[in-house]
């Protein structure tokens, strides 16, 4: 016998936003495995149950996550209903599809329970579609973990730069220059509108606005940091302060 784990997404921050699912599933854990992105509103509002910080703050882990997944593991066969709690989707650059496979690997029962993600929830708060009939009619969501300068990269950034639509970055404030470097070096204007928001759906939301060419520079000015959504395209000359 072992117990069960749901993977879910708490939304984009706040509780409004979070589903009636992921609130049903939190409120009868016996362990919930939780990280930073879900917002201290969200945090605030965990049972008296036990709770296992095991958040990642750039190049800074509190549990590496290996570690992360052995604790489900770990849990789980203790015959106990564990909650891995993540901001978002868990299946969006949130490493859900790994940890299922490692608890499919054990014979451990998981459910999924999606998140809004804040890929579009962000840019749509302040008032920036991912889409738009005018604008883009596809969207691309990209890691920016990735230093687009290596030698060998997971991203087609000849094919990204000249892709029609609307790009959407999570994790992308570290290596911002670069990406910005390597659209322009790879055929994109360097005039194409971008926005950074901030913290978002929190109330030190911020957003930082220029262009390919500007944006590192606007950014470092402003010290903008992480949690951000950065967006890249047409659809970003709609946001209005």
């Amino acid at each position: 016998m072992t117990g069960k784990v749901y993977l879910v997404g708490s939304g984009p921050g706040g509780l409004g936003l979070m589903t009636f699912r992921a609130r049903e599933v939190i409120d009868k854990a016996d362990v919930i495995l939780y990280d930073q992105l879900p917002g201290d509103e969200i945090l605030a509002s965990l049972p008296d149950v036990e709770k296992v910080d095991v958040g990642k703050y750039g190049s800074m882990h509190t549990k590496e996550q290996d570690e992360i997944e052995r604790l489900m593991v770990k849990y789980a066969q203790e015959e106990k209903t564990v909650v891995r709690l993540k901001g978002g989707d868990p299946f969006l650059f949130g490493r859900g599809g790994e940890e299922m496979e490692t608890l499919r690997k054990f014979g451990i029962q998981c459910e999924m329970v999606p998140g809004v993600t804040s890929g579009i929830a962000v840019p749509e708060c302040v008032g920036i579609p991912v889409t738009h009939r005018s604008f883009a009619s596809q969207v691309t969501f990209l890691t920016g973990h990735e230093d687009p300068s290596k030698p060998e990269s997971a991203i087609n950034w000849k094919w990204l730069a000249e892709s029609p639509g609307t790009i959407v970055v999570y994790m992308g404030v570290k290596n911002l220059a670069k990406i910005a470097d390597a659209l322009i070096a790879n055929g994109m204007t360097a005039e194409k509108p971008v926005a950074i928001i901030e913290n978002g759906l929190r109330p030190n939301q911020r957003v930082t606005v220029g262009t390919l060419k500007t944006i590192a520079a606007i950014a470092a000015e402003r010290k903008v940091k992480p949690p951000s959504i950065i967006v890249i395209g047409e659809v970003v000359s709609l946001y209005r302060e």
